[in-house]
């Protein structure tokens, strides 16, 4: 776990199952490729209070940390990062009002506040007139959706780019180390899990 709390740059994929969403949290290797599991993340579909765990693996008998919403059905709930022990690391929520054109989220940690947005507005409204198709959600979107976070100073904490594919992949990129990288995975899993909400 320590390899994901410092981690600059790890690839999030989507996977697809009947009654939850599983994601994959991997190591990229120098060629760009993905390397070592890091955490295995699931959300169960349909809850009143939406709450996702990360794994150490597959096999879902190690938590290693959380998020999970204070909230039950609110589309402006606080989400809250906590670690194994229920520790909180940090807390995210969407900003409803300024996500109705271009997606707006609000992140929250020690010593750090960031605000992460659709880096394109064009993108971001073009997904939404995307989302009215009746069948689209059975294909894939063919937008690239990149967020960036940036912190008071205007400096980059966070990015995070979906990249073309069938199921949902994200390339990651926490620059410096300077975001525990739990915090960013849940960040990131969120940004493909609660989009919608």
């Amino acid at each position: 776990m320590e390899a994901l709390q410092r981690i600059e740059r790890f690839a999030l994929a989507q996977k697809i199952t009947l009654m939850v969403n599983r994601y994959e949290i991997r190591a990229v290797d120098p060629d760009g490729g993905p390397g070592d599991l890091l955490a295995v993340a699931q959300q169960k579909r349909m809850t009143f209070k939406e709450e996702v765990t990360f794994y150490s693996d597959e096999s879902r008998r190690t938590p290693l940390f959380s998020f999970k919403a204070r909230q039950r059905l609110d589309v402006g709930a606080t989400y809250d990062v906590l670690d194994a022990q229920g520790n909180a690391l940090a807390s995210f929520r969407k900003d409803f009002g300024k996500s109705l054109l271009r997606s707006t989220w609000h992140l929250d940690a020690p010593g750090l506040h960031a605000t992460g947005r659709e880096r394109s507005a064009g993108v971001a409204v073009a997904r939404r007139v995307w989302d009215l198709v009746p069948f689209a959600e059975s294909i894939p979107a063919p937008f690239l959706v990149h967020f960036d976070f940036l912190d008071e100073t205007g400096q980059v904490v966070m990015t995070s780019r979906r990249g073309r594919s069938v199921r949902d992949r994200y390339d990651v990129t926490v620059p410096g180390a300077g975001m525990d990288g739990r915090v960013a995975a849940a960040m990131a899993v969120a940004l493909d899990a609660l989009q919608s909400r």
